[in-house]
């Protein structure tokens, strides 16, 4: 079970942490305008920190939203439809390979939910999980002015999607001066890769991350992260005119995570994630588990094909 914790922790922890979309840098009919983006691009350790400083304040004032989850694995693809409440979300599954849940299926969902609303015991676990997620975040968005060299990127061509709103788009390295101690900062030190910031928002708008070599947990003997693991984080800036707090949110509209390893005694671990979010709606910010459950349970329209197609390589 110990063994199992840490090696889940390690993988996770690179994802949890940097789950802080709509996307950057111009389409190839705009290259001038992302010249002149870059050009006029400010000293890149402040733009980080500012950018921080705007992920860190949104955790204070964030409004709450619905929203469906598209998640692809090698056993298929599952659709929830999910709640924010303080207490953290409230999710149940909606579609299954693209089908409507069956009988036994929606009971079994209802099932999971009344569970949740009866105990007091699990509803104490999911504010705990809730806010070990938010206090991670908060530690790992502080180590990025300081834990890594910020340098404008020179743009190339690429058939990849990139961010749709004006960016700035830097690229990232490790700082060789920055003490790594915890097994988190271990996991984001060891990472380079890219970083577009909403020039109009100082927001994080997507974040591209590889691992440069293999990050050992115990000099090697506990466990193991292999070297070009990598993950992909987009958010998007969603209505700001439904937003309680009248400026909107960002919220995260896609995660992919790609990373093998192994644990004590040489079993081999992988960390697979293809997730995609949308069809975000506000909801009232004082919802407690009980209204969310009712809500979740309310019919939507289901959204149009959006295939989180599992990406293997990089």
């Amino acid at each position: 079970m110990h063994k199992r914790k840490l090696v889940g922790f390690c993988c996770v922890a690179a994802v949890l942490a940097l789950a802080i979309g709509r996307q950057a840098v111009a389409s190839s009919d705009s290259s001038a305008a992302s010249a002149s983006v870059r050009a006029s691009t400010p000293d890149s350790a402040y733009l980080v920190r500012e950018v921080v400083y705007n992920e860190l304040n949104d955790h204070d004032r964030h409004g709450y939203w619905r929203y469906w989850i598209e998640r692809y694995s090698g056993k298929g693809t599952k659709l929830e439809e999910a709640v924010e409440t303080p207490d953290g979300p409230v999710a149940r599954l909606e579609l299954s390979d693209g089908h409507a849940l069956d009988g036994q299926a929606r009971a079994e969902e209802d099932r999971k939910l009344r569970e949740l609303l009866n105990s007091p015991g699990e509803q104490a676990q999911r504010r705990k999980a809730y806010t070990e997620d938010e206090h991670r975040i908060g530690r790992i968005l502080v180590l990025l002015p300081e834990a890594f060299l910020y340098e404008p990127a020179q743009e190339e061509a690429s058939s990849e999607r990139m961010p749709e709103c004006p960016c700035y788009h830097m690229r990232f390295r490790p700082n060789p001066d920055y003490p790594a101690h915890s097994i988190e900062s271990r996991i984001f030190h060891a990472m380079a890769g890219d970083l577009w910031i909403s020039v109009d928002h100082k927001r994080l708008v997507r974040l591209d991350g590889k691992l440069r070599e293999n990050v050992d947990f115990g000099y090697g003997i506990l466990g193991r992260l292999y070297k070009d693991g990598w993950f992909r984080l987009e958010r998007t800036h969603v209505d700001a005119a439904a937003g309680e707090n009248g400026n909107g949110d960002w919220k995260t509209q896609r995660l992919e995570v790609h990373m093998t390893g192994r644990a004590m005694l040489f079993k081999t671990i992988a960390r697979e994630t293809s997730e995609v979010r949308g069809g975000f709606t506000p909801v009232p910010a004082g919802l407690s588990l009980q209204q969310a459950a009712t809500l979740v349970r309310q019919p939507v329209a289901a959204p149009a094909a959006q295939a989180a197609a599992l990406v293997t390589s990089r």
